[in-house]
């Protein structure tokens, strides 16, 4: 995919703000620049032994197939143990993550993503769509990341690629594995989706996306990540053992997904959404901060090829469940996602709401009336 158009997965470019490179590590206060005065008013935050928690499922359980639809359509993400990701791998790509990140600010805009590029260091691409500026920073690995890490270690890049590289085959691997499930659970067989490569998937685009949020001096008036869904088929998130990430969930408001050792978070995305037909949820998440402790998290963001026309599959089509959205391929879906944001959905769906459900990018699959 032309990164002009990869460039579009994560929203347009940034405000052009005077403050949108600040070291984060070394504020004291809050600048007005990322002052979120009604951050966390959208929804309330759940909290509490008594709260519905994010599903956790083995991969080697016998029903894993079916407790992963059941997932994808109540909630639109699912914590996975038994995935078979080496717990070595994972402790080394963190560690890569926090080593990118605690390098001073001015060493770490060498591999500043340039204005019409997709890969290196940036604040979010999404603040583009917000006033004020999240407490973060971002590292966004396209392919290879061999230029931007010669960029911040001239002499001593080549771990840091090894890692990194190591980390998205065997990511591109488990995508491949999970989309499997997540439509088996529907019916649908890998002779169904033509364009997946006889089941390999081996045309999928993907990219790597590594966010710091550090400590922040007044995290109830920040916000590390905007409330966003992901233009992706799914995501697959590692986060360090910090809690942040937050998921909306129908009636509840906002819930926290707390670290599980060893576990991986697996976001549905707007055009599984789209495949499924809107059976299952394309996940609304935010992240938020905490005063004291500094976050790392991973995203790894997977996709169809460019040119495939994603609609929703005919098996999971009849005279009583029309399809929802017209045929759109993932470049013209992220140029609409850039443009309308929440509302990119809504601009692709061909139907009014099924069943009584209503889908909508910005309040997930919520049922209505």
């Amino acid at each position: 995919m032309p990164s002009r158009l990869l460039s579009q997965a994560f929203g347009a470019n940034p405000l052009n703000h005077p403050h949108k490179y600040l070291d984060l590590n070394s504020i004291k206060e809050l600048p007005d620049s990322h002052e979120w005065t009604s951050a966390h008013n959208e929804q309330p935050s759940i909290e509490g032994p008594n709260v519905e928690s994010v599903p956790i499922i083995d991969l080697n359980n016998k029903n894993a197939m079916e407790l992963i639809g059941h997932s994808c359509k109540t909630w639109g993400v699912f914590q996975l143990v038994n995935h078979s990701i080496c717990k070595s791998l994972l402790k080394d790509v963190e560690l890569a993550g926090k080593r990118l990140f605690s390098l001073p600010i001015q060493q770490k805009l060498e591999a500043a993503r340039s204005p019409d590029g997709v890969g290196g260091y940036g604040v979010a691409r999404i603040s583009s769509f917000f006033p004020k500026l999240m407490w973060s920073e971002g590292f966004t690995v396209i392919g290879s990341p061999l230029e931007h890490a010669r960029q911040l270690w001239p002499q001593d890049y080549q771990n840091f690629c090894n890692t990194i590289e190591a980390y998205q085959n065997q990511m591109k691997k488990l995508a491949g594995k999970l989309m499997w499930l997540m439509l088996g659970s529907l019916g649908i067989t890998k002779e169904d989706v033509k364009w997946a490569d006889q089941g390999e998937f081996e045309g999928a685009c993907a990219a790597l996306q590594l966010n710091y949020y550090p400590a922040c001096p007044d995290p109830d008036r920040a916000m590390g990540l905007a409330p966003h869904t992901d233009s992706t088929i799914l995501t697959i998130l590692h986060q360090s053992n910090i809690s942040g990430l937050q998921v909306l969930r129908e009636g509840c408001g906002w819930v926290t997904v707390p670290p599980h050792p060893e576990a991986l978070v697996i976001h549905v995305g707007d055009l599984l959404h789209i495949l499924s037909n809107g059976f299952y949820t394309n996940v609304r998440h935010r992240a938020v901060v905490n005063r004291t402790q500094h976050r790392l998290s991973l995203a790894y963001l997977c996709g169809p090829p460019s040119n495939v026309k994603v609609s929703p599959l005919p098996k999971l089509v009849d005279q009583f469940h029309p399809p929802l959205y017209r045929p759109i391929t993932w470049s013209e879906y992220l140029g609409t996602k850039a443009k309308h944001f929440d509302k990119a959905l809504t601009s692709v769906r061909l139907c009014a709401p099924r069943n009584g459900f209503i889908d909508t990018n910005d309040q997930n699959s919520v049922k209505v009336g």
